[in-house]
């Protein structure tokens, strides 16, 4: 999926990687557009797992040349001479996902485990009876290394000429995680000069790989890209794949969306009620506030505040700049459309939301002034629970909203009423937020009908009434 691909697709919304590499997408390109990229990286872990144990069994006990020497009618037992798996020391680079499976596996074959990763912690390490060094302690200690790093500018040929002078002599080497991680020059030299045993590869830099030396080699095991290949891992990147398509198409945050900031499980969970919520403040300020827009206030109370909220950030910033962007706005794109813009984003929290679990506040700063909206997630549903200085209760679940900032005095919501009584606009319901009796008002109608030019401004020209504003949902 390159650039001119991304480009191309007009309509493009999202872009499915049914596993977990996402390399051979340009991800800059597709961000631009605001276009999710989402992957399926839980699916085929086990196959990929289970397949890095094969390879090393196979290296240890020369399993493909018996196989193929049987298959050309020779008996050579003394020619096949193996070794075992206990007690040999497994050196893991990279304990994600695959990394950390491949360590359960390892456990059972009573094999001592080194780790090298620097985003890991010894604690969770040590659960998998794993201990964290550096990678020349891993290199020159391991009896086999398999690498299970993501592929980025940073791991391209991380394991080198350099690293594989360290190797512990006759040491073996797997990947089945990217080619481009090793180096095939430098492991070629190693295998040929005898520093290393053997090598085992499901992936190469170009697939296929054509007929290259390594391919060839006696000392090295070959797959072709098998580490997905099992029926159960096509099924299950098949349906998490899908289940991401359907969720971006759906106006909702993938987990695996690689573009955008990762969100765990748990703090999906905690913070995805609060999406349409964060939405639908910013989307009511760009049709409710006046002036030219100069920067927004985001404000995290109470239990939200406890996560991180760049989704949160964005899912406001989509929605303020949604209605009035020629371009398509959504979580992907939003922080680089409003830095394009010059608009300046603040964020505070608070450990503390009075009577509510959690609450958003969004501050729209104009030429004009400074407008709030404060919401929060009750029930699966958006309230809508300040306006400006005024605390209310809306439930924004009609396609009209009709604002009026009044006095409070006698007569003033039945006027309304009347007006829109006589122009056949349906009242769904109706919210009032007070300062003081007879004071400042905040009045919020829910509508089932559109306001035409000329009914709002005769309800402009009640008497108390300082503002009418409608906005269509």
């Amino acid at each position: 999926m390159t650039r001119d691909v991304v480009e191309a697709g007009r309509r493009l919304q999202v872009i499915a990687r049914a596993g977990i590499g996402v390399d051979n997408i340009d991800l800059e390109a597709a961000t631009a557009r605001g276009i999710a990229v989402v992957n399926a990286p839980t699916g085929n872990t086990v196959a990929a797992a289970e397949h890095t144990i094969a390879l090393m069994l196979a290296m240890a006990r020369n399993v493909p040349q018996a196989h193929l020497s049987m298959k050309e009618g020779q008996w050579r037992r003394g020619a096949f001479m193996g070794i075992e798996l206990r007690n040999k020391t497994l050196g893991i680079m990279g304990l994600g996902r695959v990394g950390s499976e491949v360590a359960r596996r390892a456990q059972g074959l009573s094999m001592r485990l080194l780790v090298y990763d620097p985003f890991v912690s010894p604690d969770y390490a040590r659960l998998l009876r794993a201990e964290v060094v550096s990678l020349e302690e891993l290199l020159e200690q391991s009896d086999f290394v398999t690498v299970h790093a993501a592929l980025t500018e940073a791991t391209r040929h991380m394991i080198g000429e350099a690293q594989m002078a360290r190797m512990k002599p006759g040491a073996r080497l797997i990947n089945v995680a990217r080619g481009e991680l090793v180096d095939d020059e430098a492991l070629l030299k190693a295998l040929d000069e005898g520093r290393l045993a053997g090598a085992a590869l499901d992936v190469f830099p170009n697939e296929p790989p054509g007929d290259i030396p390594l391919v060839r080699h006696p000392k090295v095991i070959v797959t072709p890209h098998l580490g997905a290949s099992t029926q159960e891992a096509q099924t299950e990147v098949a349906i998490e794949a899908a289940e991401q398509v359907l969720a971006v198409l759906g106006g909702m945050p993938a987990r695996n969306t690689v573009n955008a900031p990762f969100l765990s499980p748990e703090v999906h969970d905690a913070l995805a009620p609060y999406l349409p919520v964060a939405s639908l403040l910013g989307k009511l300020l760009t049709h409710l506030a006046e002036g030219q827009f100069v920067g927004v206030d985001i404000e995290y109370q109470g239990e939200v505040a406890r996560y991180d909220t760049g989704v949160l950030k964005s899912a406001a910033l989509a929605g303020l700049m949604g209605p009035v962007s020629e371009e398509r706005v959504n979580l992907i794109n939003a922080a680089l459309i409003a830095q394009r813009r010059g608009l300046t984003v603040t964020e505070h929290t608070s450990a503390g939301a009075p009577e509510y679990t959690s609450l958003l506040a969004v501050t729209l700063k104009t030429t004009a002034g400074d407008m709030t909206l404060a919401g929060t997630s009750l029930r699966n549903e958006v309230h809508v629970v300040r306006v400006n200085e005024y605390w209310l209760d809306m439930v924004p679940s009609v396609p009209y909203l009709l604002f009026i900032e009044h006095s409070d005095r006698p007569g003033s919501i039945g006027a309304v009423g009347t007006i829109t009584g006589r122009n056949d606009i349906n009242i769904s319901f109706m919210e009032v937020g007070r300062l003081s009796p007879r004071g400042p008002a905040m009045m919020i109608l829910g509508l089932d009908d559109p306001v035409p030019g000329p009914v709002l401004e005769e309800i402009r020209a009640v008497g108390h009434i300082s503002s009418a504003r409608v906005v269509r949902l």
